[in-house]
Parts: structure tokens; C-alpha cells; sequence
């Protein structure tokens, strides 16, 4: 394992570290701190207390950090963020407002030195975001709009991210995963984020992410063939026969927040191939 996604992304040599990618911290934050719980309510240091715990329910060959989750929880708890964003008829103002706020900024800058501390190189740390239009789109929603995004707006949106992750740039961190929505964003006007992605090193992954714009990220989470992430998280949780991943893929699941532990080591071991 490598602390860069790069070094760790499958190619045609089937000798890379990277298999199985597990993403539960839905599930994780429900088990360990109830259906209310919050990581990133009490700083840095409770986060970290979380993800190591977390970490230790289910190990996966990559280590994520949510950070549409951080903003989420920020907001909930600073009412009056979503009042300033909501303050100018712009309508990229909502999301560049949420990014502009330094107390996030922060937060993220003391996780991710923690989190890379903790994990010390063995695992790569991935900051996962929502696509630049997707997140627009909530952040506009949580300002109290109706969502309006067009490309033009995409791109905006996609510089203000650009920005943000400046704030974690001095940091052991090794990729970036951008997660679509339903329906995929422009990601030809993605172009800010990824060349600010790519200058820090960290190699850029996109998940549900339009196929023909698929040459646009290192590696693309999805289901068939064609992907280096496969997602078999449907098969996985409803004990369905499992595709084989190819010397160029990794095995992605997503952990249902609501499944039973039980069920979910079992649903793991199959995947990792050992005993419950």
C-alpha cells in the first residue's frame, strides 16, 4: 500500500494493492454513535476518535473522508452560514459562500493531518466531495432555492472547489473522488478542479460518472466491464452471485446505513473471500 491512490490504482499487471474499496460511514456512524450521530461535531479530535474506531469495524484498502458530510454537519449547527448564502441572487453565490467559511477550512486541515498521522502511509486518504454541480445544487437548496444549475454554473462551481482544497494541500493526502448524482454533471467543465487536483499529486476518481467522459478521471467507480471500480454493492448486500473483478479492477461496495452488523460481516467475508 502507498499513501498516493496512484501507485495503488489496478492496471493490466493485476499486482497493485488496491482490490477492495468498502465505503461505510453511513453505516459506521449509525453503529458507533447512533442514527443522530455526529463525527464532525466536536472538532478533530472526535472525528479521528471515529474513523479509527470506524476503520476497526471494517478495513478497506483506501481511507476516506467525507467532506459534503463536514459541511452538512457545520451547517446544521451554524443556522446562520445558510442565511449569508442565501444573501446574494447569484446563483453560484450559495456555494462559494459555504466555501469561503474558515471555520471548515480548519476543521479539515486538523483531520486530514490526524487521519494521515494515524493511518502513517499504509492506506491511501481520499477526500471525497460531491461533483461541483451536484454540490451547487445543495448548497443553493440549502440557502432555501430552487436548484439552478447550468455548465456555466458547473464550471463556477468547480473553481470554488479548486479553492477550497488548497486548505488540505500540505497534507498526506492521496486522491480525490468526485460522486455524481443520479443524473451526471458536465465533467468537461470540471477542468479547474482536476488540474488542482492533479498539480497536489492526487490522482482523481469519479464516481457514477458519464461514461463517454470517463478518460476525464485515473479511475471511474461504476457497474459492468468498463470501470476500474466495480460496484457491486446491489449483488454484495442481497447475497447475489458476485462479478470477478478483471487485473484492472478493484471490488467497490457501498454499505447499506441500515444493515445488520451481522449480515454485514458476512456480506464482507464473502467479498474478502475468508471466514465470518
Amino acid at each position: 500500500m502507498s499513501q498516493h491512490l496512484a501507485d495503488d490504482l489496478p492496471d493490466a499487471t493485476g499486482t497493485k494493492a488496491l482490490r477492495v474499496w468498502l465505503e461505510s460511514s453511513g453505516y459506521a456512524r449509525r453503529l458507533l454513535l447512533g442514527a443522530e450521530g455526529d463525527p464532525w461535531a466536536e472538532g478533530a479530535a472526535k472525528y479521528l476518535s471515529f474513523f479509527t474506531q470506524a476503520r476497526g469495524l471494517l478495513r478497506s484498502d483506501v481511507a476516506v473522508v467525507n467532506v459534503g458530510d463536514l459541511f452538512r454537519s457545520w451547517l446544521a449547527h451554524h443556522p446562520e452560514l445558510a442565511a449569508e448564502m442565501g444573501s446574494k441572487r447569484r446563483a453560484t453565490y450559495p456555494l462559494r459562500r459555504m466555501l469561503e467559511e474558515e471555520g471548515p477550512r480548519a476543521l479539515l486541515d486538523e483531520v486530514a493531518e490526524a487521519v494521515g498521522a494515524h493511518l502513517q502511509g499504509q492506506v491511501p486518504l481520499v477526500l471525497s466531495t460531491p461533483a461541483p454541480g451536484a454540490w451547487l445544487a445543495e448548497a443553493q437548496r440549502m440557502a432555501g432555492r430552487e436548484p439552478a444549475v447550468d455548465a456555466d454554473t458547473t464550471e463556477d462551481a468547480a473553481m470554488y472547489v479548486a479553492d477550497f482544497i488548497r486548505c488540505v494541500s500540505q497534507r498526506p493526502v492521496g486522491g480525490l473522488l468526485i460522486e455524481e448524482e443520479e443524473t451526471p454533471g458536465p465533467a468537461d467543465r470540471y477542468g479547474p478542479l482536476l488540474n488542482a487536483a492533479r498539480h497536489y499529486r492526487w490522482s482523481v476518481v469519479g464516481r457514477g460518472v458519464a461514461l463517454q467522459d470517463a478518460a476525464r478521471f485515473d479511475a471511474v467507480i461504476g457497474e459492468g466491464d468498463n470501470v476500474t471500480g466495480r460496484d457491486i454493492s446491489a449483488a454484495l448486500f442481497s447475497g447475489g452471485e458476485l462479478p470477478k473483478a478483471g487485473p484492472a479492477q478493484f471490488l467497490y461496495a457501498q454499505v447499506p446505513v441500515d444493515h445488520p452488523p451481522e449480515a454485514v460481516l458476512d456480506a464482507v467475508s464473502r467479498l474478502q473471500g475468508g471466514p465470518a
